[in-house]
């Protein structure tokens, strides 16, 4: 909610759901769980850099007015140099005059016509990149490539799927999962979690600020009902970040991009003392021989051992030891924060693709096991992205990324 007076902003603040409707007409969701009760707040949760978004809007560093090089005439031809020239080679070095709008989009149209008539609509690069500020009306990605398409095609610039890396190149191979890798459905695994769970891997994630820029705050309260419910939550990551110092019972550093070597040795762990899940993986799973010979060491001579893992990781062995019994002896979900950078690395395929095998043996999908994701509920018109009950009506961030 923004309050404005004399078209300057006031404050920023929180929508609050029962200022027209009451609790009985709006009938939001509950979560009844081991005896308690969570529910929605009675307003929007939005993150502090929400809230001080007025400060972006009158910095002084923000750029208010449309700008163009001085010596760059655009009527000049391309390559031209001097006065009614172009002069790209002075790109960095000439000074900016202030234009007006008017001006500013009378440049870009006829550029945007000069371009396709010369050489065709595809001239045109549009850098519609995954992320953003990720706003759903007038989103920056969907409104250039709405325009673009109308005015006849152009070719379209996307970054590598780095937030989803991992998944999407090594994940989805293992077990599909449309459309990054990542578990779907989601559908109400946070209630799942609430009734079932008994422990909680936070496997490079944050849930405390990372997930701002997409479902404000209400991963921070569920974390907290969960310690309040009696799950046990451990955190596995580089740096004690915020959500470990707040929630975690147990933290556990590990040197950064060796989580697959982790991986590997709880494995061998399990495989060694039989403590997974071997009638799930003979009805859901191929291949599990060939992975036990890898994971062993009959492939390679080298067994993936707690030992072997300890100096790669930064990880005692007998932490090592500790976790895979702790994991195989409750029921566990995985939680993410897509991953962070353990899975946007050079090999991030390999911690992802072993952390689904590390699912499957311990029974992946059976109540309290599964993997669940803090962030992006609401990226995809799809009520299987959403992991807290689903809503009434399902927003959308997806018209704003692609204009449709």
């Amino acid at each position: 909610m923004v309050d404005v007076k004399d078209g300057k902003i006031l404050r920023i603040r929180p929508v609050r759901y029962y200022e027209k409707y009451s609790r009985d007409e709006v009938k939001p969701w509950v979560m009844h769980a081991r005896g308690k009760t969570f529910a929605p707040s009675d307003k929007t949760l939005i993150p502090p850099i929400s809230l001080a978004y007025k400060k972006r809007v009158y910095s002084p560093a923000r750029i208010l007015y449309p700008l163009k090089r001085v010596d760059f005439d655009p009527s000049g031809a391309p390559g031209s140099t001097g006065p009614g020239g172009r002069n790209t080679q002075n790109r960095g070095i000439s000074k900016f005059e202030r234009i007006s709008w008017d001006e500013a989009l009378d440049i870009i149209a006829n550029e945007m016509l000069r371009i396709k008539e010369t050489y065709g609509p595809t001239a045109i690069l549009y850098q519609s990149d995954q992320h953003g500020e990720t706003k759903v009306v007038h989103g920056p990605h969907g409104c250039g490539r709405r325009l673009l398409r109308l005015f006849g095609g152009y070719t379209l610039q996307v970054r590598n799927p780095d937030s989803w890396e991992g998944w999407t190149w090594g994940a989805k191979h293992v077990w599909g999962m449309q459309p990054v890798g990542q578990q779907v459905p989601q559908t109400n695994l946070i209630w799942d979690i609430s009734k079932n769970a008994e422990l909680l891997l936070f496997w490079g994630c944050d849930q405390e600020t990372t997930t701002w820029g997409w479902g404000g705050q209400l991963v921070s309260r569920l974390s907290y009902w969960w310690s309040e419910l009696g799950i046990k939550q451990i955190y596995i990551a580089p740096d004690c970040n915020y959500a470990a110092a707040i929630h975690a019972d147990k933290w556990i550093p590990i040197l950064p991009n060796t989580d697959a070597a982790l991986y590997l040795a709880i494995a061998y762990h399990w495989f060694k003392n039989g403590t997974y899940d071997k009638e799930y993986l003979e009805t859901h799973a191929v291949g599990v021989e060939q992975f036990e010979d890898y994971v062993m060491g009959r492939t390679d001579g080298q067994p993936k051992s707690p030992e072997w893992a300890a100096p790669i990781t930064g990880v005692p062995a007998r932490v090592i030891k500790a976790l895979a019994e702790e994991w195989a002896s409750k029921r566990t979900t995985v939680v993410i924060g897509n991953g962070g950078p353990g899975i946007r690395g050079p090999y991030s395929h390999e911690p992802a693709r072993l952390q689904v095998l590390c699912l499957a043996m311990q029974g992946l999908g059976k109540p309290g096991c599964n993997q669940a994701k803090m962030i992006e509920w609401g990226l995809t018109n799809d009520i299987k992205q959403m992991s807290q009950p689903a809503p009434a009506v399902l927003l959308s961030l997806w018209p704003a990324y692609t204009g449709g």
